[in-house]
């Protein structure tokens, strides 16, 4: 899972202020730092996909103390996006690679559309990388 520090600042009215150092362009808040850290993780998945609609790069997670934590399919989607990326495919060659429509394609990079693991999974074959799960105990 991707897991993106995030900046918790107290402000004027009793709330927290969000920011990111791999996201200059995430702002949000929440009445408490766990509200803080939950909208965290939707602004983040709101700021791939505007960078994913941009086609821009998405940084790897630098360090920090409070992390927001991707859920395990918006992970697998950048994982694809940054794979398809680096071996300099488009959607079209994607869709080719998969014997897939490309509605099919545009459903599996969508990071609003909640894919399948398996389709997430034959996705990412398709451009050399292997989607891995793993259960850890807290």
């Amino acid at each position: 899972m991707l897991s993106y520090p995030v900046i918790l600042e107290p402000d004027d009215n009793d709330t927290f202020l969000v920011t990111s150092p791999d996201f200059p362009e995430l702002t949000t808040f929440g009445d408490d730092r766990d509200e803080a850290v939950a909208r965290a993780v939707d602004a983040l998945e709101e700021a791939i996909a505007a960078r994913m609609y941009d086609g821009k790069d998405i940084p790897l997670p630098s360090q920090g103390a409070e992390c927001a934590e991707l859920p395990t399919i918006i992970t697998a989607k950048v994982m694809l996006y940054q794979g398809m990326r680096e071996q300099g495919i488009g959607k079209a060659e994607l869709a080719r690679r998969l014997d897939w429509r490309l509605t099919q394609v545009d459903r599996v990079v969508d990071i609003n559309h909640r894919s399948r693991l398996d389709d997430m999974d034959a996705a990412l074959r398709a451009v050399g990388h292997r989607l891995t799960v793993a259960a850890v105990g807290d």
